[in-house]
């Protein structure tokens, strides 16, 4: 998938004019680069916003690298949790592409799609394996599919601007689950957090060197897994001890059961990634940043 459009490339994939492309380019309806030799360059985000907030649709998706049907069908969410489900089951993966492209072109929000989509998957399919319906390959393999899908969403969220708060995160020593920390990173960015995901299985030490170092305005942790209880305890109360004051720390995940959350401090605990995104959108509001409606 290129990550930078010809004008004639996206005349093609719209079966509009080039001349039509130049003149919204010179308009600024679309955002556009020059090259060096003043030729006109697209980011495939700023098309794909563009689409999102215009009568505009995709006739040819394959000419910019999208699944050949993508954008021409309008998905009910619900509908597209199933279909979705059986796609990571079977391994499908131009499926699990077309889909979340086609809510995200039919403007379904990233933390919508995060929360009844991928998460709801996940957990039919984790239903299933407890059941006998389903292995643990397809689930994780399922993880694989679903991970490389939202790098490519991320592709398609304009980067947000330098002086966009910074937001840092992962998972903990002895927690391998990254989509959930993927799905937190791609949110933040949507409603313009410079978010960053330092990935999963990471010792508290260089969590605690990580925001020393970066001094970000939110931390998340995602915590689907604890090996010893006692011992998360007890190196994460010492991480808010030290930053808590100064960095929002924000957290969730299966694994914080209420006996664990009585025994720890944070600025927010979110159920699900929209509880996120709405605290986000706040602690936005709070510094002066306005987040897009």
């Amino acid at each position: 998938m290129n990550e930078f459009l010809t004008p004639k490339q996206v005349a093609r994939a719209l079966q509009v004019s080039e001349s039509s492309v130049k003149r919204w380019c010179d308009k600024e309806i679309i955002p556009t680069q020059y090259t060096a030799g003043g030729h006109r360059r697209i980011a495939l985000s700023e098309l794909i916003d563009f689409l999102r907030s215009s009568k505009h649709e995709l006739i040819r998706p394959e000419v910019i690298g999208l699944p050949a049907t993508t954008g021409q069908t309008i998905r009910v969410i619900d509908r597209a949790a199933l279909q979705f489900t059986e796609a990571l089951l079977g391994g499908d993966e131009e499926q699990c592409r077309q889909i979340v492209l086609d809510l995200y072109l039919a403007e379904h929000s990233i933390s919508a799609i995060c929360d009844l989509v991928f998460a709801k998957a996940f957990a039919t399919i984790g239903d299933r394996w407890k059941c006998g319906d389903a292995e643990v390959y397809q689930e994780r393999r399922g993880c694989e599919l679903a991970l490389r899908v939202l790098h490519e969403l991320r592709t398609l969220i304009p980067a947000p601007a330098r002086d966009a708060p910074l937001a840092i995160g992962g998972a903990a020593e002895g927690d391998q689950y990254s989509l959930a920390t993927t799905m937190v990173e791609l949110v933040l960015r949507d409603i313009k957090w410079n978010a960053v995901s330092m990935g999963a299985n990471l010792p508290f030490e260089t969590l605690a060197a990580a925001i020393c170092q970066h001094q970000p305005k939110m931390f998340w942790l995602s915590v689907s897994h604890i090996k010893d209880e006692t011992q998360f305890i007890h190196s994460y109360s010492k991480l808010y001890d030290e930053f808590g004051a100064d960095v929002a720390f924000v957290v969730g995940g299966r694994a914080l059961h209420e006996q664990i959350r009585q025994q720890i401090q944070y600025a927010a605990f979110c159920d699900n990634i929209r509880h996120l995104e709405s605290f986000a959108q706040t602690l936005l509001s709070a510094t002066g940043k306005q987040s897009p409606t």
